[in-house]
């Protein structure tokens, strides 16, 4: 497949580099013999399951990004971790891109540790390797965007989420892509409001999508939350959580503005349960 135009390209060549690299460092026979040895006696902590009927939030971190820039240089994802966990996220999502974001892996294996909420691994994957790669690192869950993995990749790397538990977030732009998740058995969806050729943000495109989801799909929107007012505008879209994470890095306390969306999304009303692995079929996650 050829790499996508626009920021998301690059980002792509990036990961493939590392991806590459990590195998000639350490043979995939052996990061799977990690991740398998995680997953027996620190089984993937269930990913968006029950604090109430509300709309929920997954907060990120992140040191910077391409859209936003320097975010939070000085992250410390323990204190971070904890602070989310204290303000009533769901979920945490840990950018591990280093390049472009300035993350690593040792940021989830710390946040969640200290937070006691499952981890999302937030990356560019490409290959089933980096599947196993973040079980063993702790993840819970990973993301996966269809404009990068659409095709035979994104079923491999479901199917290895699958084998160890984890749960997956799919990301989707478009009709087209919400049709390619739904084909590829993916049951958490997440919806970005981020066009990734302009890196602009626009909420109707969560709007727009949503009504293509059936029923049973865990529906994400990511980007582009910044206020009480758009998680109740996301609560009326029918999506059952929100992805919060620059504004909330480029807050002086991420913690404090983490909490005004939690309670923004407890007062929207009722919100689909959302499933976690163990209620997902085999391949489903």
């Amino acid at each position: 497949m050829s790499p996508p135009p626009g920021a998301l390209g690059p980002l792509l060549d990036g990961s493939r580099r590392r991806v590459d690299a990590a195998r000639q460092a350490q043979p995939a026979a052996i990061v799977w013999g990690l991740a398998r040895a995680r997953s027996a006696v620190d089984p993937p902590r269930p990913f968006l399951t029950g604090r109430g009927p509300a709309l929920q939030v997954i907060a990120e971190m992140k040191r910077r990004s391409p859209s936003g820039g320097t975010l939070c240089p000085e992250l410390d994802p323990i204190a971070v971790g904890r602070g989310y966990a204290d303000a009533g996220a769901a979920a945490l999502s840990v950018l591990t891109e280093p390049d472009q974001f300035g993350g690593r892996l040792q940021d989830l294996t710390a946040a969640r540790e200290a937070s006691g909420l499952p981890c999302l691994r937030k990356d560019f994957i490409l290959d089933p390797y980096q599947v196993a790669e973040a079980r063993a690192a702790g993840a819970d869950a990973i993301l996966l965007i269809v404009a990068a993995v659409a095709g035979p990749v994104l079923g491999a790397c479901l199917h290895a989420a699958a084998a160890l538990g984890m749960a997956a977030l799919v990301e989707v732009h478009t009709e087209a892509e919400v049709a390619t998740a739904l084909a590829a058995g993916a049951t958490c969806i997440g919806i970005n409001n981020r066009d990734l050729d302009r890196l602009t943000t626009d909420l109707a495109v969560t709007e727009r999508l949503r009504p293509h989801l059936p029923p049973g799909i865990v529906v994400v929107a990511e980007s582009g939350i910044a206020s009480p007012e758009d998680v109740r505008r996301m609560a009326a879209a029918g999506v059952d959580a929100v992805l919060v994470g620059e504004r909330l890095m480029r807050a002086p306390d991420p913690a404090a503005v983490c909490r005004v969306l939690v309670e923004a999304g407890r007062g929207a009303g009722p919100a689909v349960p959302l499933a976690g692995p163990a209620a997902l079929g085999a391949g489903e996650r």
